[in-house]
């Protein structure tokens, strides 16, 4: 898949930034963060949190995107730094105005609400 891999060495003081981030299988991104910690998530969940403007209304915070219009198969195709604290994600579905701050990541993959519901499947 290109572009769905980023791999770049980020500072280690801070030990909730990814140190990888990588496609773990069509449906689950993995995320190495630098304290040693990994993440794998379900890339449906992370296009369904996506915070953008389009996707949750700027002034009540109330999402605008209807769970029913994100494809099940939704992928990443391009995973793109911003600057040192971000990723941004062009999305199969045509969507690719989502930022993902690594604080923000982090934070949804530790409470398990970006958490990939089946770690065993195979396919």
């Amino acid at each position: 898949m290109v572009g769905s891999h980023y791999d770049r060495p980020m500072p280690s003081t801070d030990a909730h930034l990814p140190t990888k981030i990588e496609q773990h299988d069509p449906r689950t991104l993995a995320i190495a963060w630098a304290d040693g910690a990994e993440s794998l998530i379900d890339v449906r969940a992370l296009r369904l949190a996506c915070g953008c403007a389009n996707c949750i209304d700027e002034w009540s915070g109330k999402p605008l995107l209807e769970v029913g219009s994100i494809p099940a198969d939704i992928a990443p195709r391009d995973i793109k730094p911003v600057g040192r604290y971000a990723i941004q994600i062009d999305w199969s579905d045509g969507h690719n105005t989502g930022i993902y701050p690594f604080e923000r990541l982090r934070k949804l993959a530790d409470n398990g609400t970006l958490c990939a519901t089946d770690l065993q499947r195979t396919d």
